[in-house]
């Protein structure tokens, strides 16, 4: 906890999205899967078991399923990612109580950093009620080096939100804090020059596991403001 003492003021967090700020695991998740598998299945013309394990193996391999099917197979990434979260998420997301208050209060700057696409990313935060004190946003579409996507885990790219944020280098050290759920962001967060907290969902294997790139771990949003706001 020794990091995230300090100027709290001048905090910098860089907000996860889902399972991060909302209970993506709930719902939507499953939505944006199927639709994944949808889309895998129509232009690659493969059977849907094979499609849904291909749509698999991108995600581990790249950290993005987009990332998989640009490379291979030239697929035009805005379609995939307007065709995959084309859908209304307002009776899909499971919100904790009060988290729009909370992330609020959180002392210092609040900016979104997922690898979600923009329209979507707007409207989940619209329903969280975070659209207005959340106004920095890097969704998947800026995560971009030389042209081609880098979303997390790139440690380089997190470098470049870093400098664009200015708050690169040692002069700025333990002011920018990334929360997320991944681990591998986090490994790479740390890599990069972030302070880590890890949001733990209740659907973890090792909750707790031990990682010694994560400086604190929370259950909950509430949690988060408690203890580190």
């Amino acid at each position: 906890m020794k990091l995230l003492s300090g100027r709290r003021a001048s905090r910098v967090w860089f907000l996860d999205l889902d399972d991060t700020l909302h209970e993506a695991s709930h719902a939507i998740f499953a939505a944006i899967d199927r639709r994944m598998t949808d889309f895998v299945q129509q232009h690659l013309e493969l059977s849907r078991e094979r499609a849904d394990q291909l749509r698999g193996e991108y995600w581990r391999r790249y950290g993005a399923t987009l990332l998989g099917l640009v490379r291979h197979h030239g697929v035009d990434p805005h379609r995939f990612l307007r065709e995959t979260h084309d859908f209304r998420v307002d009776k899909l997301v499971r919100i904790e109580r009060g988290v729009a208050h909370m992330v609020a209060r959180l002392p210092g700057r609040k900016v979104l950093l997922t690898n979600a696409p923009g329209a979507y990313a707007g409207q989940v935060l619209r329903r969280l009620g975070l659209h207005r004190h959340i106004r920095e946003r890097y969704s998947i579409e800026r995560l971009r080096l030389h042209g081609q996507f880098r979303p997390k885990p790139s440690v380089s790219m997190l470098r470049v939100v870093l400098a664009r944020e200015k708050l690169a280098g040692r002069v700025n050290a333990g002011r920018a804090v990334l929360v997320d759920d991944s681990l591998a962001n986090l490994k790479s967060g740390r890599a990069a020059g972030f302070t880590t907290v890890l949001r733990v969902t209740p659907h973890a294997r090792r909750p707790l596991a031990g990682a010694a790139y994560v400086d604190a771990r929370v259950r909950t949003v509430r949690q988060l403001f408690r203890r580190l706001g």
